[in-house]
């Protein structure tokens, strides 16, 4: 038997910390799913006994190649807590990471709770806005080695989040080119079709694998839909830009070190 509020000690303490961890599976915790997902709820059941808010939640593996490439046959997802939220246009600490990689994303706020099995139209009646963001995601495991209950167990490796302007959800998000930018230079190119064909579908998604964990997608969260492209290791000194058709940019530059 797996004590898992022990396991989630381990990761919790990595995240706080910065501080490279083994492998789970390979080293004496062997977790299916289902408890990689009870260890993220403990473990971040631990950052909000020492005060942090849960303001949303973040999906992963919502593109088909990375379902493919990972073995899996549906999305995964993890928390967001407010000191996740960076500033938009501010400074982040590579001192706060162990292998931190950024990407560009979708970002919806609510206006509505959604639970449960929901149509794509009422995912859409709920949004009060959709924004440009940027995901810093950032795997705690030693060599960057993991499996995908490690993923999960990690929080499905989500650090941090920038938001852009927060705009009218009016706009056709089903197919909007997006750059990203390191000094100027574009490093990722894609769209928001890369995310399930759809950002909405994602936020259909969402609602599901929350209920699945008897949460509802409060009003005033956050969701962020996905990745519209790979991601891209920061470095020192970089400053990065995200720049979307209609919905504006986002940026954040990383501190010298």
């Amino acid at each position: 038997m797996i004590d898992t509020a022990a396991v989630a000690e381990i990761v919790d303490s990595a995240a706080k910390n910065a501080k490279a961890i083994s492998q789970l599976s390979e080293n004496g915790y062997p977790l299916s799913l289902a408890q990689a997902y009870q260890v993220q709820a403990q473990s971040i059941a631990r950052r909000l006994e020492r005060g942090e808010r849960l303001i949303g939640i973040k999906m992963g593996f919502t593109s088909r190649a990375k379902m493919i490439q990972m073995g899996v046959d549906d999305l995964i997802w993890g928390r967001l807590t407010n000191t996740m939220l960076l500033e938009e246009g501010a400074e982040l600490d590579m001192k706060n990471y162990v292998h931190p990689r950024i990407e560009p994303e979708i970002a919806f706020r609510l206006k509505q709770p959604l639970k449960g099995e929901v149509s794509l139209l009422e995912a859409m009646a709920a949004v009060e806005a959709v924004a440009p963001a940027m995901e810093i995601i950032d795997s705690r495991y030693e060599n960057f080695k993991f499996s995908l209950q490690d993923v999960v167990a990690d929080n499905s490796s989500s650090s941090g989040v920038v938001i852009g302007a927060w705009q009218q959800p009016s706009c056709d998000l089903s197919n909007l080119g997006m750059a990203m930018f390191f000094d100027g230079e574009p490093v990722q190119i894609g769209s928001s079709a890369a995310i399930m064909g759809n950002p909405y579908r994602s936020l259909v998604a969402a609602a599901r694998l929350a209920a699945a964990a008897d949460m509802t997608l409060e009003p005033g969260w956050i969701v962020l839909a996905g990745a519209s492209t790979a991601a891209e290791a920061l470095r020192s000194g970089v400053h990065v830009r995200l720049e979307t058709e209609q919905l504006g940019v986002a940026e954040i530059s990383v501190a010298a070190q």
